[in-house]
């Protein structure tokens, strides 16, 4: 009988299978597509407006939704989520998972002027938002009714000296650019003139023809027809350079009034911790779309500039727009609760 061979010793093939699984699970990963690869978007990207359908912001945002939803092949969508001067539509994206998929067209309300007048926020405008690109810049022009003797802010700045008390300037709303504008006019050459907010832009610009108001900053695009047809008499642009889309306008430093720079501006934020190649996606084809002459045109139309810059450049103009505002609103004692 021959003997019976020794025993094998058992050998546990589970530790190989699971480094065999961990290394392929490793190389699944390396070869899955990030959010901010190549890949994206694969699904729908919303584009958060946070003002009303209609206004210059709005128009301007379903524009780069087309041209990114033609550049991509996936469908970028706008999304009006108004109130609380902008913070509603910003807090959504503030507090939106930063995956690329919610992102946001804020404005100079909703990161330059809101955190100094609203007593409470419900977000960090910086530490809350990742900068992508500043989009546009829109002058405000220095209009007064024809019946008020002057033609130039030197004029105006004497008359209203002349007159304490007695002249006063319409805006859309408490906090608007427009009456911050006027504030830093106070400011800046220390006269004495009333502020007059009114409901919107519209009934404000209605109250300077009638001549209930002196003088308003209106938009570049809603004043220059009316100045054009002689209904209104402009006297200035309110940026530190002029505009080239009124380029026989003095600044207001220029005009007088050294160091004033006020402009409307808007531009496109992600969630913080958004990935930075997905902000850097969305800097590379806004920026190119914003170079394209047709884009430049329908800006223009609005009465607004294309003002591309880098996510870091973008940073640094918004602390430096905030803490301009900051001290107009201290300056005029303007709040929101």
């Amino acid at each position: 009988m021959s003997p019976t061979p020794p025993a094998r010793p058992s050998i546990d093939h589970r530790p190989r299978r699971l480094a065999l699984f961990a290394l392929l699970g490793l190389a699944a990963l390396a070869a899955a597509p990030t959010v901010g690869a190549q890949g994206y978007p694969t699904h729908t990207v919303k584009l958060i407006v946070p003002f009303p359908p209609g206004g210059p912001l709005d128009a301007t945002g379903r524009l780069v939704a087309q041209k990114l939803t033609e550049a991509w092949g996936q469908s970028v969508v706008v999304e009006n989520r108004p109130g609380a001067g902008g913070n509603i539509g910003a807090d959504l994206v503030a507090k939106s998972p930063p995956d690329g998929y919610t992102m946001l067209l804020g404005a100079l309300s909703t990161h330059a002027v809101n955190p100094s007048l609203y007593a409470t926020m419900p977000y960090d405008a910086i530490r809350d938002f990742a900068p992508i690109t500043l989009l546009a810049t829109t002058p405000n022009l220095l209009v007064v009714n024809p019946s008020l003797p002057v033609n130039s802010v030197r004029e105006l700045v004497a008359w209203a000296r002349a007159h304490p008390g007695k002249l006063s300037f319409g805006s859309g709303s408490n906090g608007s650019a427009g009456h911050l504008a006027g504030e830093l006019f106070k400011v800046d050459t220390g006269i004495d003139v009333v502020h007059i907010p009114y409901k919107g832009s519209a009934p404000a610009t209605q109250a300077l023809l009638a001549g209930d108001v002196a003088f308003m900053f209106d938009n570049l695009a809603s004043a220059t027809p009316l100045v054009k047809a002689g209904k209104l008499r402009a006297l200035a642009v309110t940026t530190a350079e002029r505009s080239r889309l009124a380029p026989d306008l003095p600044t207001m430093a220029e005009a007088g009034v050294p160091g004033f720079d006020i402009s409307t501006w808007y531009g496109l934020f992600a969630p913080a911790a958004t990935p930075k190649d997905v902000i850097a996606r969305w800097n590379a084809d806004v920026t190119r779309m914003l170079a394209a002459p047709d884009f430049r045109e329908r800006l223009a139309a609005q009465g607004a500039e294309a003002a591309p810059t880098t996510p870091e450049a973008f940073a640094a103009f918004i602390r430096s727009e905030m803490t301009k505002y900051a001290r107009i609103v201290k300056a005029s004692g303007a709040k929101v609760d």
